[in-house]
């Protein structure tokens, strides 16, 4: 017995509706299991992130031994001198906006716009720690609409002082070495509180590009930029 005709615009339209449902009803859940692990982060420390485990995944790839570098340390076991310094590098409105700066994206966009490349970004603490916790390297309209929802979530449930807490944990500061404790010990041989105003600087200088700075790898650029760094340090604000 064969279908009419007119039957299947009807089970084609169906298809699409329960295609349809079935990508919302998967979307609806990765953003729950998304705000799951964020309230966990709320009370709970991240024993690893997306992007830690991409970068052992990589230096296993040389080394099936290889380990990263890295160990918590809560908020007050942190120089304020680095807090200031990575809020004056990467955010320096951080407190005043809630999870986008739109004031930087348009002066980036302009500035984009005029020298007809990609030359400066936008991202605050709160979207790059986003990607860093949950998302893939990729750069795609989607990943970046996953890392906007993403820091909305982060934003209206963590306080600033724990998103910062979070980030300082979690940043990449060398080849394998993540966040401020490990980056004290393997850059200068202090604890992450004791880090002095131009350690801080020159800390908060290499993040956009970390594994370029070995051990004492100091450059004229990296001093040029931590300079600048630390001239507006004072004027800091933090939670």
């Amino acid at each position: 017995m064969t279908r009419s005709r007119s039957s299947w615009p009807v089970l084609l339209w169906k298809g699409f509706c329960y295609a349809l449902g079935g990508l919302v009803l998967g979307v609806v859940a990765l953003q729950l299991w998304f705000l799951g692990h964020i309230l966990y982060c709320k009370s709970f420390n991240p024993q690893s992130t997306a992007f830690m485990q991409r970068r052992l995944d990589t230096l296993r790839v040389k080394d099936p031994r290889a380990q990263l570098r890295r160990q918590w340390v809560p908020y007050e076991a942190i120089s304020v001198n680095l807090k200031r310094a990575v809020v004056v590098a990467e955010d320096a409105r951080f407190l005043d906006h809630e999870g986008f700066d739109w004031q930087a994206i348009h002066e980036a966009m302009a500035k984009n716009q005029s020298r007809g490349k990609v030359v400066a970004g936008a991202s605050t603490i709160s979207q790059q720690l986003a990607k860093n916790l949950f998302l893939s390297g990729e750069r795609s309209w989607l990943r970046k609409a996953e890392e906007a929802t993403i820091t909305w979530m982060l934003e209206h449930t963590l306080s600033k002082r724990r998103i910062l807490e979070l980030y300082l944990n979690v940043a990449e500061w060398g080849d394998g070495v993540f966040g401020a404790e490990a980056a004290a010990r393997y850059h200068f041989g202090v604890p992450a509180s004791q880090l002095a105003p131009e350690q801080a600087a020159w800390l908060a200088a290499i993040l956009p590009s970390p594994r370029t700075y070995k051990r004492g790898g100091i450059t004229s650029y990296s001093l040029g930029r931590a300079q600048i760094i630390f001239e507006r340090m004072p004027g800091a604000s933090i939670p």
